[in-house]
Formats: C-alpha cells, sequence, structure tokens
C-alpha cells in the first residue's frame, strides 16, 4: 500500500493552571527541551506535510516558540477536545491522508509508537485508531472495549462505566489517527449534550462505528503516554527522560559511576570508553568525543570535548568552550567562549573566558582572563607552548606569544613576544625587624 501524506494536529489550548507559571505549559522543558518541541521532533520522521499546533492562552508564547516549524490554530473558547480538532478546518479541510492527533503535554511518545499508529491506520482501514496503554493502576482513565475480533468498539467514561466494564485494562490515552477523507464528517457529527457541554473527540469512535468505517487499536509503554499538568508531574517525566538517557549511553560504551546523579540532555552526545563519575550535569549542545574522563560535580554545556581530555572535579564549562584532544581542565576551572587546543592544561582555579590557548600551553592556578570592561568582552590569545605562571590577570584584548612565560602574580597588559618571559609586578622590599617593632607598639597601645 503507497504511504498516504501524513498531517500532525498537536492539542496545547489548556490553560495549564496545575504548573502556576507564566510560561506555557507545553513549553516547559524536559531534557533541556520544551515538551512541544520533543513531539516535533519525535514526529520529524515520519515526514508530515502539514503541522497544526492548536493554541488558546499563551498563543504568542507558543508562535515565538516552534516560528516556521508548524502552522498556528486558535481554539477560544475552548469547548472540548473535538471542538479543539475541528478549529483546524482552515488548515486542513480538504486534506485527505493520515492525520495523527497528539498532546503537547505528552511528550515522551516515541517515533516508533507513532509509526506503528499510521502503519494500523494504513493497513487496518479503519477511519479511527486509538492509542491504548495498560496502566499499573487503571483509576479513572476511559476504558476501551474491543469486540471478539479486537476492533475497538467503544470508549467508555469510568464514570458511565459498569463494573464489568471497568474491570477492562486497556485504558484510553486520548492519542489516535483518523482518516483524513472522513476526518470532518465525524468531527461535524460531534455533540455537546453532556453536563460540561463540550465537544469530546472520543465520541468519533461511537460515530465511525455506526458509519460502518471501523475502529482499531494500537497499545503503547505507560511512560510514552505520561501527562504532564503539574511540576510534580514534569518532574515525573523528567525521571523517567533521565533513566532512558542513561540506559542508552551505559549500552552505548559509557561508563556512569552513580547512574542516578548523572543529568543529560536531550541532545548530548557521548563517544565510547568515557568515564562519568556522580553528580555531573550535561547541558544543552554538549559533544564528547571518546575515551574522555568526566569527573564528579562537573556542569558541561554547549561544549565540545576532544579524545583523552580529563574535566574535573568542580569544572564549569559554559557555552562556547571547545576543548582539543588530551587537554586537562581541573578542579574549579570556568570556561566560556574559548579554545583550549591539544595537550593544554588549565589545572585548577582559574576563568579562562572570550580565549584561545595554544596547544601544549600550561595555565597555572589563578589565572583568569579579564575579558570584560562592563561594557564590551575583549579577545585573549595564548600562544603554543606558553606557560603562564600562578595568579596572573591577563587583561584583554591581549597576546601571549608562542613559548612565552608569564612570571606568578603578573597583570599583563601588553602583548607578549614569544619565547620571552614577562613580569609586571611590584618589586618585593623587606625592611628587617620591621614586624616585630609593629607587635610591640601594637601590644603596648592595647594595654593602654
Amino acid at each position: 500500500m503507497a504511504k498516504s501524506e501524513l498531517a500532525l494536529v498537536i492539542l496545547a489550548a489548556g490553560k495549564g493552571t496545575r504548573m502556576k507559571s507564566s510560561l506555557h505549559k507545553v513549553l516547559h522543558p524536559l531534557g533541556g527541551r520544551p515538551m512541544l518541541h520533543h513531539l516535533l521532533s519525535s514526529a520529524e520522521p515520519l515526514n508530515p506535510t502539514r503541522k497544526v499546533i492548536v493554541v488558546g492562552a499563551g498563543k504568542e508564547q507558543v508562535e515565538a516558540s516552534v516560528g516556521a516549524q508548524a502552522e498556528i490554530a486558535v481554539q477560544e473558547p475552548q469547548l472540548g477536545t473535538g471542538h479543539a480538532v475541528q478549529m483546524t478546518r482552515d488548515q486542513l479541510n480538504g486534506f485527505t491522508g493520515d492525520v495523527l492527533i497528539l498532546y503537547g503535554d505528552v511528550p515522551l511518545l516515541s517515533t516508533e509508537t507513532m509509526q506503528k499508529i499510521i502503519d494500523t491506520r494504513q493497513n487496518s482501514g479503519a477511519a479511527v485508531v486509538v492509542l491504548g496503554f495498560t496502566p499499573k493502576d487503571a483509576k479513572a482513565y476511559g476504558r476501551l472495549k474491543l469486540d471478539k475480533d479486537d476492533h475497538l468498539d467503544a470508549i467508555i467514561e469510568y464514570k458511565d462505566a459498569t463494573e464489568e466494564e471497568r474491570a477492562i485494562t486497556l485504558c484510553n490515552s486520548g492519542i489516535m489517527a483518523l482518516s483524513g477523507e472522513h476526518m470532518f464528517t465525524l468531527l461535524d457529527s460531534l455533540k455537546n449534550d453532556n453536563a460540561a457541554k463540550e465537544y469530546y473527540l472520543t465520541d468519533v469512535v461511537e460515530i465511525a462505528n455506526k458509519m460502518g468505517l471501523g475502529c482499531a487499536v494500537v497499545e503503547a509503554d505507560e511512560q510514552e503516554v505520561m501527562g504532564i499538568n503539574s511540576r510534580g508531574e514534569l518532574a515525573e517525566a523528567e525521571a523517567v527522560f533521565q533513566n532512558e538517557r542513561r540506559q542508552y549511553f551505559m549500552d552505548a560504551g559509557v561508563s556512569l559511576k552513580d547512574p542516578t546523579t548523572v543529568y543529560f540532555s536531550y541532545d548530548t552526545l557521548i563517544g565510547q570508553d568515557v568515564t562519568v563519575e556522580p553528580n555531573v550535569v550535561f547541558g544543552p549542545g554538549t559533544k564528547i568525543a571518546d575515551n574522555v574522563t568526566i569527573k564528579a560535580f562537573s556542569h558541561i554545556e554547549g561544549t565540545i570535548i576532544g579524545a583523552g581530555s580529563t574535566v574535573g572535579p568542580f569544572v564549569r564549562l559554559r557555552p562556547g568552550a571547545a576543548l582539543g584532544e588530551g587537554v586537562k581542565v581541573g578542579n574549579f576551572v570556568e570556561i566560556k567562549k574559548a579554545s583550549v587546543e591539544d595537550g593544554a592544561k588549565v589545572s585548577h582555579l582559574s576563568y579562562i573566558g572570550d580565549a584561545r590557548i595554544g596547544k601544549n600551553a600550561n595555565i597555572g592556578a589563578g589565572t583568569i582572563t579579564c575579558n570584560y570592561d562592563g561594557y564590551f568582552k575583549y579577545h585573549t590569545d595564548i600562544g603554543e607552548g606558553a606557560f603562564i605562571g600562578s595568579n596572573t590577570a591577563l587583561v584583554a584584548p591581549v597576546t601571549i606569544g608562542d613559548g612565552a612565560i608569564v612570571g606568578a602574580g603578573s597583570v599583563i597588559t601588553f602583548a607578549v613576544e614569544g619565547d620571552a618571559l614577562a613580569i609586571a609586578r611590584g618589586r618585593q622590599k623587606q625592611l628587617g625587624g620591621w614586624a616585630a617593632r609593629f607587635r610591640t607598639d601594637k601590644k603596648a597601645k592595647k594595654m593602654v
């Protein structure tokens, strides 16, 4: 069977009041990326030709976040999930492919499950395919009632279910696929004769069956269909996401000394034979090559780390940091928007910002690149094989030549030639016996 076109509809019109936030619910981050963007990314391999996000309150935030990635439909007022999908008529009227209906606050749904829903709709010919799941505790979820041929006979709300129907363990996730050819016929048949006076999307199952169009079910894991409506549920979803990432990396050849204390971002990339010690956080934009060691209590984001390097403990690598191969960055070092070339060392207690550190250079303890004058940032360039003594302040813009040595305690404000020695500190003086006289004088005054 030829693959039909696919349209994606993401429902995101809810007010999200339980989040207690000025940020739209679907834009709260999971693994460093907004929930909504997780869905868009997971659906991308399906090559949807149309993507429509249905919004209400917070419309401007969602529009700004997705940009040109999707079209926006507005549901105002909000009269139920069926009404929300009806709001896509301007975008999807006449569309005859498959329509996959997702929820912006259900971000963990996998590409594989989405594909399975679409394949089932196409292969079965059913006008409606509903995604079900079997939870550990069925609670008050709607139940999916199947006929003897395992076709979907009805979605029964818990409050309306008999004791026999409540014993059904297959529950409704709310996610479904519709035939574009029949979608608006089904939606236009919805009624709002219920206590809430809303149009429920789930009612399309009964309508489709009465029209002889057929309904089918696909089942997913409970964790995939977790809905996020509060900060607590967001934390639960984050735990699920992190556990999956941890297992993924360990399976790929990464050693995590204490997996539950390591946190990954959605786009973290790590090579083989990398060791990550406890209490490490990877923010977005991090890429780590093979045979790297990340020691405990380090925070790394927006950073590239070359093969064979060692980072930490207690290191902060900020966006724009790029470490070459065999680099050592030691405890209590912060690097931002700076390249540290192969074999260079920044062993402890230093800040390196807006800089280049050449191959095999050695940066002594307490070295600071003074890159900001309160208005603008400036660059520091440290040449190959240079040695910067401890407690040095490099006042940018400044260049240290290849092989140069800067004496400890210097404040460098001008360029240093290659292979030169630069010392910029006051000459040491010594006054014999001064300290003893000082103490005697002060003690005498204190006795008075």
